[in-house]
Formats: structure tokens, sequence, C-alpha cells
């Protein structure tokens, strides 16, 4: 039987704090640090967690946390009005299906945890490059938006599939 909580799941954990300073910070270079602790938390926890065995709350929380951080990042560097509201509701338009997904089949009693798939760990990144993108002010920024939001729309897709193959299973 699977653990409850294990040391991956207290590396994921730490996004959560950072979720919470992003706001709040207001310099460039540490923006740029909560971004970078935040991708080095979720890069090493999944490195953790197929070393040392996963846990039953992390499935849950790994997601979570990288929902909760990247809302508040992208909601605070809005305001910057680099991208327009549409576009950033693109480039989060994954993690927004993916949360519903989630509540929806919670509240039908019939939840489920999809294992990561490659388009989503693809717009992870880009998701990050495109905070990085904001963060700095690239001329690019827009460009990077526009990729992720359409590597978001395929892993959305693609989650949908696995979705549907795993309750054509039950």
């Amino acid at each position: 039987m699977k653990p409850w909580v294990t040391w991956a799941d207290l590396l994921t954990a730490l996004r959560l704090p950072l979720a919470a300073a992003f706001p709040f910070v207001h310099r460039p270079a540490a923006q740029l640090g909560l971004v970078a602790a935040a991708a080095a938390s979720d890069f090493f926890d999944g490195m953790l967690a197929r070393r040392l065995g996963e846990s039953r709350a992390g499935a849950v929380l790994d997601p979570t946390a990288d929902k909760i951080f990247m809302a508040a990042a992208f909601v605070t560097v809005a305001r910057a009005d680099l991208l327009h509201p549409l576009e950033i509701a693109g480039v989060l338009s994954r993690d927004i299906v993916a949360t519903l997904g989630y509540v929806g089949a919670w509240l039908l009693r019939h939840p489920m945890t999809l294992p990561a798939r490659a388009g989503g760990k693809a717009v992870t990144v880009l998701q990050l490059l495109t905070l990085v993108a904001c963060i700095v002010a690239s001329p690019h920024v827009r460009s990077i938006a526009w990729a992720t939001t359409a590597v978001g729309l395929y892993a959305i897709w693609d989650y949908g599939r696995a979705a549907a193959r795993v309750n054509a299973q039950r």
C-alpha cells in the first residue's frame, strides 16, 4: 500500500508558499527566483517519487500545487498588461479544464487520476517560459503565450482521450 505522504510530497508542497509569496514580490530578479524554485521543485519531486515511490497524496498534491503556483504567478504578472486576459486564460486553459474535470468527476463520484502525459509536461514547460517572458518583458511574450495555448489545447484533447479510455474500462 502506498504511504499517505513522502519526501517528494514535501518538496511539492514548497510550491504553495512560493505561490503565496509571488504576488508580494515586485522585483523581476526575485520573481525569476521564485519561478526557478517552483520549476526545480516540480522537477525534483517527480524524480524523488519515481526513485522512492509515490504516495496517495502526491497524485492530487502535485497537479494542485502546479495549478496554484501558475495561477498566482499569472494573475500577478497580468498587472503588467503584456498579455490580454484572454491570452492568460489560453495559457492556463489546460489547468482550468483539468480543474473543472477533476471537480466534476469528484462531484459525480467518479474520481480518477491520470499519469502525466507528454503534452501536459510540454504545457508546463511552456507556461514557465511564458511566465519568464512576462517577467523580463520579452518582445516575444505573446508568441510564446499563443504557442503555450496551442499545446495546452492539444493536452486537453489528449487527456480527454485518456480519460475516456479509463471510463470505458470501468
